[in-house]
């Protein structure tokens, strides 16, 4: 938790206790349902709710901004977002039921009111939401196609409605097609720990 408090020390006293109760509910839940790998359970802050709270470190997000998070898993970087953020609207989306369920559980146990689920393939969601994030294991290509649908054309932030995910590694080939439209966030330029050297925010602006 020292970690989080470290990056970002102005949160509520809410927040800090919603942030402490991670830890014993992912070991928890994980140990019934396996969202995060056993060996990295131990890194909980450091790589999955520090890592989700980079997207912060490139938006800022206004009152009542509609956000997607698209294959959430166990709820990242949506519950970390959500907690961060308690009057932006975040939607958890994932193919596989029992990792909706632990997300639920986790955020219904720590009293989040700006969280809602859905078990079903990000093909068959139709809402428009300013945002769509995710922590991208799919080429941002193939993920653009699948969420081009919910991008809604009403505008509410500073930065334009698209695509904001979390990336690792080479990315440069990945990011051509859409030429000088990415932005790309180093994540080792706001966190030192040695996990966040090849870390990015990546976003795309989709009109």
């Amino acid at each position: 938790m020292d970690i989080i408090q470290k990056y970002f020390p102005d949160l509520t006293e809410e927040q800090r206790g919603q942030f402490a109760a991670l830890y014993d509910l992912y070991i928890d839940w994980n140990a019934k349902i396996n969202v995060i790998s056993r060996k990295d359970i131990e890194n909980l802050y450091e790589h999955h709710v520090l890592h989700s709270l980079g997207i912060a470190k490139m938006a800022k997000f206004s009152s009542g901004t509609k956000i997607m998070d698209l294959g959430t898993g166990g709820g990242f970087p949506g519950i970390p977002l959500a907690i961060l953020f308690p009057e932006v609207s975040f939607h958890l989306v994932d193919s596989i039921g029992k990792k909706v369920r632990v997300a639920t559980e986790v955020a219904n146990a720590i009293g989040l009111k700006n969280v809602t689920f859905r078990h079903a393939r990000a093909e068959e969601e139709k809402q428009l939401f300013d945002y769509v994030v995710s922590r991208a294991v799919m080429p941002l290509t193939d993920l653009i196609k699948i969420i081009r649908k919910n991008i809604s054309p009403k505008q509410h932030n500073a930065l334009p409605n698209g695509l904001i995910c979390l990336k690792g590694g080479e990315l440069e080939h990945e990011a051509m097609p859409f030429k000088n439209k990415v932005l790309m966030h180093e994540l080792s330029k706001d966190f030192e720990e040695a996990f966040f050297e090849t870390k990015k925010v990546v976003y795309v602006p989709i009109p």
